[in-house]
């Protein structure tokens, strides 16, 4: 079996563009000057990591990206965009929010949240109300349709997995699945 040494495994693995810590900071060309040292919680020792772990994490990094933007068109409605859908995902994970910390969560500027706000409430999906706290401040919370939208959505995403997996899989087949996700599951319990 053939190994791979990197300086940081994850990037490696995942084959994602490189983070700061991996740039020179300079124009020379990348094999000239001794790369920066990582720095924080970024900082690790040299891995070696196995070429069948490399080969894995971009086929499942692919598979799932391919999976997620075909469950993505199959249950939702293309009157929404991805923005607005991850606000809604938000909504139904976290409870109401504040238009400032759904920006936070989703790393968008306040101005681009309250566009997506202002669209999902032409949708009659959110609404908003004060802030028990801060009567200053308003929460915004999935109305009766918005929850709707979201199960009706789950529920198109779910029974389109179902038939596809029943339709294109033997019965042994889905039996492998089931063990290798349990396996990949163990990555969300490290």
């Amino acid at each position: 079996m053939t190994e791979k040494r990197t300086a940081h495994a994850t990037t490696a693995a995942t084959n994602a563009p490189p983070g700061p810590a991996e740039f020179t900071g300079s124009a020379e060309p990348a094999g000239s000057a001794e790369p920066a040292e990582p720095s924080g919680a970024a900082r690790a020792e040299d891995s070696v990591v196995p070429d069948t772990a490399a080969s894995a994490a971009r086929e499942l990094r692919a598979v799932f990206s391919r999976l997620r933007r075909t469950l993505r068109e199959t249950g939702g409605s293309s009157d929404l965009t991805p923005s607005q859908t991850a606000v809604l995902s938000r909504l139904i994970g976290d409870g109401p929010a504040s238009a400032s910390a759904l920006a936070a969560a989703e790393r968008v500027r306040p101005q681009s949240m309250a566009a997506t706000l202002a669209a999902l409430e032409q949708h009659g999906l959110v609404g908003r109300r004060p802030d028990p706290e801060d009567g200053r401040r308003q929460l915004v919370s999935l109305t009766e349709a918005g929850l709707a939208y979201v199960a009706d959505s789950r529920q198109a995403r779910q029974e389109w997995l179902a038939l596809a997996m029943a339709e294109h899989y033997t019965e042994a087949e889905r039996a492998t699945m089931l063990e290798a996700l349990a396996l990949m599951d163990r990555l969300n319990r490290r």
